[in-house]
């Protein structure tokens, strides 16, 4: 065995930087997730919004990476933005159920949410995409996202000649966003001992019905 892994087993950490109880959550679970995004936005974590988006393709074969949340309400879910062509549009294509999870090291916290996913409209994805830096649209406007390409100087040489003319950058017709419709929000707060606070809000005939769950 390579002898760099030899103290990875002994790795831990006991937390205790605070508790989760039901009598301090609230009835609804975006209420206590503003709270907690707020918490660690203001704190020294450097991407509060950053989320692993997990999904699967055609042959339930999972596949994960980090997406930013772009906005989050009750009424319209949590909402992030993408390539539709790329992997995680193909696979949400076919399978529109998602799993994404948030971790704040720092506030010793993790949130889990289960949902569907729900293409946002044209306007939604217009007004964002013309919010963006202009290299960034360039970059959304020139990458075939998850497809193979002969070495990073092709896009280089498209964003070169994109970033030479004049004129408004289109938003491309396959990139837009995309809201997770939650109906399963699990909030986890590191406790010592490991006997972490879980609290799961489960979506029930369009009732949160809230419980903890073992660690």
């Amino acid at each position: 065995m390579n002898r760099d892994f030899h103290d990875i087993s002994s790795m831990r950490k006991n937390y205790e930087s605070s508790e989760l109880l039901e009598s301090n959550t609230p009835e609804s679970p975006f209420e206590l997730f503003s709270i907690w995004f707020l918490e660690a936005k203001n704190s020294s974590i450097h991407e509060a919004n950053a989320m692993v988006l997990a999904t699967c393709d055609s042959d339930s074969k999972p596949s994960a990476r980090v997406v930013l949340l772009k906005s989050v309400s009750a009424e319209t879910g949590f909402s992030f933005f993408t390539n539709y062509s790329s992997r995680k549009g193909e696979e949400l294509a076919n399978n529109p159920y998602v799993s994404i999870v948030f971790y704040w090291d720092l506030l010793e916290r993790q949130v889990r949410i289960e949902g569907q996913v729900e293409k946002l409209d044209a306007l939604s994805n217009d007004t964002y995409f013309e919010s963006r830096p202009i290299g960034s649209q360039i970059g959304a406007v020139i990458s075939p996202q998850s497809k193979k390409i002969e070495n990073k100087y092709v896009l280089q040489s498209l964003y070169d000649e994109l970033a030479q003319q004049d004129g408004k950058i289109k938003r491309p017709e396959n990139w837009g966003g995309y809201t997770v419709k939650a109906n399963k929000i699990e909030f986890w707060q590191g406790r010592p001992n490991r006997l972490h606070d879980r609290i799961v809000y489960d979506l029930i005939e369009n009732n949160w019905m809230k419980y903890r769950l073992a660690p």
